[in-house]
């Protein structure tokens, strides 16, 4: 059965954790690129189909995320933290799109 993780800081994640949703509460990046990468290794018995990235992490794990850019699995969706949003899943959000139909629609 898939599963949806969520990476962020304490204050970000305890929310998804009331939703039953495996959450990873880190305090630095360094700390989310090790996370990040045990979990979406492919020997993993459990498998992630989407995995809630707290945008001031992305740009710290921008490599790894390119790695699932044109994956079905696991989806990575950048949220906001508790400062607000950077505006780094708006623009992800607009390149898929641009992707897939190939002009942008938003």
């Amino acid at each position: 059965m898939y599963k949806i993780a969520v990476i962020g800081s304490p204050d970000t994640v305890i929310g998804f954790k009331a939703l039953g949703l495996d959450t990873f509460p880190v305090r630095e990046a360094e700390e989310a690129h090790r996370i990040f990468r045990s979990i979406t290794r492919p020997d993993r018995s459990e498998e992630y189909a989407v995995i809630y990235l707290e945008e001031n992490l992305a740009q710290a794990l921008k490599t790894d995320i390119d790695r699932f850019k044109d994956s079905p699995n696991p989806a990575v969706i950048l949220i906001p933290g508790k400062d607000g949003s950077l505006g780094l899943g708006q623009a992800a959000l607009q390149a898929a799109v641009e992707r897939a139909v190939g002009v942008n629609i938003l």
